[in-house]
């Protein structure tokens, strides 16, 4: 077996640059209590600019409990270094093919199957190209053909390049053999070109990762409707009553329950992320708006009602901007209560969705409110969180989950983790019908 080797001063480097949940020596410091490292990666790193994105896939598959094991091509060694991603991955990076310490043990035998998939990302049109045609020169390359597991590419390179004939001939071969490319993303390049060509946004990149270590159908057949983010209450045409939700915990849970073979319709005030992969977005602004969307994609087999929905608006909104009228008396607006979309979707007769599940996001006596929303709006499990903190901003969160006579408080975690625990709930609680 090849030794493993993490770097003392790699290990502090990384925590003095603001990373504090990972702490080596200890790897498995790396996931929060509660979320033990079940499956890893072999991540290879190939040279092109977009190798630094590598660093912030390392760190989120670790805060999804995938360990990560990392080669870097000589290239790649030109835009990131070793010490910076064992630092992240907590393992030795390994980059020459011919180590004498770590070939005689086989190393590039033993690297290419003592995971459960390899990466490739960013993954250039060189590595592409040995990969596709069998070449061997490398560490990287003669990994790609040793292995015997599934690979999954991401490729990152200029316009002109991924739309060369012999590129996409490559990429049609690596997907014949049954390796995932994934198609880039499309826009502005750092050589000032615009196009496809660019990395997968992270996320996307993370989505498939997850979806191919852990093929999970426990919620195939299964149609989830979910609310996520803020509702805007137009006051005129510039301004608007909204909330500081950012709608990261409701898009988690739209990719966790998609990754679980589930049907996912994701109705979604404005936010600033990404969209979900696999799901269908419907986008919204104003409470009204979210009902009549969620309305319309009834039946639903699960309602999660996530979305931080105003609870009031305006009675008459202004059909041009409102000027200040230079006074010192105070001024007033009138209020109206907008619809309750958890309370409706739960009291319906005909379409009600089998499991009804609504979010509480409370800033004291927790408890007390979840039970009292639970009664109140008629639903089946509802999922609250203390929001006095940075959470309906930020990237963790803990939860509570109450049911008529019963409750589990999840681990203090990331939203993604949140997400398939909260997943992994409902694909029992259908299942067990």
């Amino acid at each position: 077996m090849i030794k493993r080797a993490v770097p003392r001063r790699a290990a502090l480097l990384y925590f003095d640059c603001g990373f504090p949940f990972l702490q080596c020596p200890s790897y498995r410091l790396n996931f929060r209590k509660g979320f033990p490292v079940s499956q890893s990666i072999l991540l290879i790193i190939s040279g092109g600019i977009a190798a630094y994105k590598s660093l912030e896939l390392i760190r989120e598959l670790g805060r999804a409990g995938v360990k990560t094991r990392t080669i870097l091509t000589r290239a790649a060694t030109q835009f990131v270094t070793p010490l910076s991603v064992s630092a992240l991955s907590g393992e030795k990076c390994f980059t020459d093919l011919f180590d004498l310490d770590d070939e005689a043990e086989m190393g590039h035998i033993e690297l290419s199957r003592s995971t459960d998939l390899v990466v490739v990302c960013p993954a250039t049109a060189d590595l592409m190209a040995k990969a596709a045609n069998g070449l061997a020169d490398d560490l990287a390359s003669t990994t790609l053909l040793a292995t015997d597991k599934q690979v999954l590419f991401a490729p990152a390179m200029n316009v002109r390049m991924w739309q060369h004939p012999s590129v996409q001939k490559n990429v049609e071969t690596l997907r014949a053999q049954g390796s995932v490319v994934l198609d880039p993303d499309e826009g502005l390049m750092a050589c000032g070109e615009f196009g496809p060509g660019r990395l997968p946004e992270i996320d996307r990149i993370k989505s498939a990762i997850l979806a191919a270590l852990k093929p999970d159908t426990s919620l195939s057949g299964k149609h989830i409707l979910i609310t996520a983010g803020p509702t805007r209450e137009p006051i005129d045409p510039v301004r608007f009553l909204s909330n500081h939700s950012s709608g990261r915990q409701g898009y988690a849970i739209a990719n966790a329950l998609s990754a679980r073979g589930a049907k996912v319709t994701l109705v979604s005030g404005p936010v600033s992320i990404a969209p979900p992969t696999g799901a269908d977005l419907v986008n919204v602004e104003t409470a009204e708006q979210m009902l009549t969307a969620c309305e319309t994609a009834l039946p639903a087999d699960v309602f999660i009602s996530v979305a931080a929905v105003a609870d009031w608006r305006p009675a008459n909104a202004s059909d041009t901007k409102l000027k200040l009228k230079g006074g010192k008396d105070p001024v007033s607006m009138e209020f109206v209560e907008n619809p309750d979309i958890l309370k409706t979707l739960s009291k319906k007769s005909k379409s009600r969705p089998g499991l009804v599940i609504g979010f509480a996001a409370e800033t004291h006596e927790v408890e007390k409110y979840a039970r009292e929303k639970l009664r109140k709006k008629g639903c089946d499990w509802i999922i609250a969180n203390d929001v006095s903190g940075d959470v309906m901003g930020g990237t963790d969160n803990q939860v509570s989950l109450y049911t008529e006579d019963d409750v589990e408080v999840s681990p203090d975690a990331s939203k993604d983790q949140i997400a398939d625990w909260i997943a992994e709930r409902i694909a029992k609680a259908l299942n067990a019908d």
